[in-house]
């Protein structure tokens, strides 16, 4: 019997859940599930460029740990794209922070919102527009949240 799977710390849900050939309805293509924690290796190794153990660390699994993962959604994404499939994000057992942090490069006020409620507009201090996110933990990029599984 295998071990069981360890939770995997990602960033935040994906923007996009899906995503298909053009003019093909989704119903009459084949599907690819990529989960989450393959779509957060993707992420952090082809677009961020981390080295492979650097992202292991912010994922909180072994390097070779990440290597399979990688080397798995690889495969599945390539098996979307050159096949003409549906990708479909979802599952895994994952981590998500709960909260996003912000912060107001003019008065320095930081703020913390739920996943999930937008982009704020502006500082709830000062009103000013020049805010950014903050990472939940400046040593991993990873914060407290909740280990979920779904999907697997």
């Amino acid at each position: 019997m295998p071990r069981p799977c360890c939770c995997r710390r990602v960033a935040g849900p994906p923007h996009c859940a899906m995503f298909k050939p053009a003019g093909i309805p989704a119903s009459s293509l084949e599907e690819v599930v990529l989960h989450l924690d393959e779509l957060e290796a993707i992420r952090l190794v082809d677009l961020e460029g981390l080295y492979q153990k650097a992202a292991a660390e912010k994922m909180g699994v072994s390097r070779q740990t990440l290597g399979r993962i990688v080397e798995a959604a690889r495969k599945k994404v390539a098996e979307a794209l050159i096949q003409g499939k549906v990708l479909r994000i979802d599952g895994g057992v994952v981590q998500m922070p709960e909260t996003r942090k912000f912060k107001c490069t003019d008065c320095q006020h930081a703020w913390e919102l739920p996943f999930g409620t937008g982009r704020p507009v502006g500082c709830p201090e000062c009103k000013s527009r020049n805010i950014h996110r903050e990472a939940a933990c400046a040593r991993t990029g990873a914060g407290r949240g909740r280990c979920v599984r779904s999907g697997r």
